[in-house]
């Protein structure tokens, strides 16, 4: 069996953002459960932290396009 490396993995990455979120939240649900195997948990735990990752790079790369239509100044969110 091929072992996953940095430059290709098995499981591929996430379409987008919101595919990420939701298959972590996935996960997240199934690791708290408890009905997990030792070997599911540790994958498990593995691919919830690329999820992560993946979910903080693009929140930042979002961060820092907001920043430039703003005038890299972030306004406080107000909520109406």
């Amino acid at each position: 069996m091929p072992k996953a490396t940095a430059s290709s993995p098995l499981v591929k990455p996430p379409a987008n953002y919101e595919a990420a979120l939701e298959e972590l939240e996935q996960l997240v649900a199934r690791l708290e459960s408890g009905d997990m195997p030792l070997e599911q948990l540790l994958s498990g735990y593995q691919r919830g932290a690329e999820l992560l990752k993946f979910c903080r790079d693009k929140l930042e790369a979002i961060e820092g396009q907001v920043k430039v239509l703003d005038g890299d100044v972030m306004k406080p969110w107000v909520a109406s």
